[in-house]
């Protein structure tokens, strides 16, 4: 009899031990959101799916005073592949993905207008490879400004003044 019930018994005492265990080595739980999450997303519920990347999420947005949105995000939706070239061979590669800051509402614009913002900016990133942008410390501060600058000032050619920045929101330089 005793050695039917051991194993049944070893088996409970096991199975509380385990539920035990897995109460109090729980995870905490997600912060509260702050209380002024409601109001900004009930001002965002008025404005297209633009306000969502491409996994429906919320793109981040900034503010003005009053609390109404001023700018958008928008990712571009592949990344900018840029051959290193030394002496007539390639050396590398850098790997970049780019977004633009827009005034509100100007989301579709961007799409719209992607085939020429995407040919206009791998000819900035091109002489920026070619002039030696890519090689040594690629990532310093001036050198991403300047970057930045010629990106910002292409799509601004292309969008008008609505562009207000571009980001480099991923860079990667492979050496071969």
């Amino acid at each position: 009899m005793l050695g039917k019930l051991l194993p049944l018994l070893l088996g409970l005492i096991g199975l509380a031990g385990g539920g035990a265990a897995g109460y109090f080595l729980r995870p905490a739980p997600p912060p509260a959101a702050p209380p002024t999450a409601p109001a900004a997303a009930e001002a965002g519920a008025g404005k297209s799916a633009a306000a969502t990347d491409a996994h429906g999420d919320p793109v981040a947005v900034a503010n003005g005073a009053g609390g109404e949105v001023t700018s958008e995000f928008v990712k571009l939706n592949n990344q900018f592949i840029v051959p290193l070239v030394t002496e007539s061979h390639i050396s590398g590669m850098v790997i970049l993905s780019l977004s633009l800051e827009v005034t509100a509402g100007e989301t579709e614009a961007v799409y719209r207008a992607e085939p020429k913002l995407r040919d206009a900016f791998l000819q900035v990133l091109f002489d920026h490879a070619n002039t030696g942008g890519f090689q040594g410390l690629f990532t310093d501060s001036a050198n991403m400004s300047r970057l930045r600058r010629a990106l910002t000032e292409t799509a601004r050619n292309i969008l008008g003044p609505s562009v207000l920045a571009v980001l480099v929101s991923d860079i990667v330089r492979q050496d071969s």
